[in-house]
């Protein structure tokens, strides 16, 4: 998995496997779990070290940067929790490619203001061909 932090547009930018974004899913869907990145450190140094998810009794998905540890946390209740974790495994099967944006708008179903938007890339690259 490759994580990488765009400071200019202040997105993350997930790269997987359709196994490590099935096992994010789960790790999401549970409440629980640490998924390392690759070791290999970006040039300009925007790689992350992983993603930890964490259960919370907030009624919304909180994506965050812990900056110190340059980790990814993704915290929330299991409600909003289960429909990102949807949404991360229809990636991780989907036959085509693709990418999917998870961003906050007000009033968005499962995503607490203040989160980090993600891109969440197909394993399989690309746009859809269908």
């Amino acid at each position: 998995m490759e994580l990488m932090s765009d400071p200019v547009f202040g997105e993350v930018d997930i790269t997987a496997t359709a196994r490590e974004l099935a096992c994010l899913a789960s790790a999401i869907a549970e409440g629980t779990g640490f998924i390392s990145a690759a070791s290999a450190s970006s040039p300009n140094g925007h790689t992350l070290t992983g993603i930890e998810v964490k259960a919370t009794t907030d009624s919304a998905v909180c994506i965050r940067l812990d900056a110190p540890t340059q980790v990814l946390v993704i915290s929330g209740n299991a409600d909003s929790r289960a429909v990102l974790a949807e949404n991360v495994h229809a990636m991780a099967t989907a036959d085509d490619g693709g990418h999917l944006h998870v961003d906050y708008f007000p009033g968005h179903p499962y995503l607490a203001d203040g989160s980090l938007p993600l891109v969440i890339n197909s394993p399989h690259g690309g746009m859809p061909t269908r």
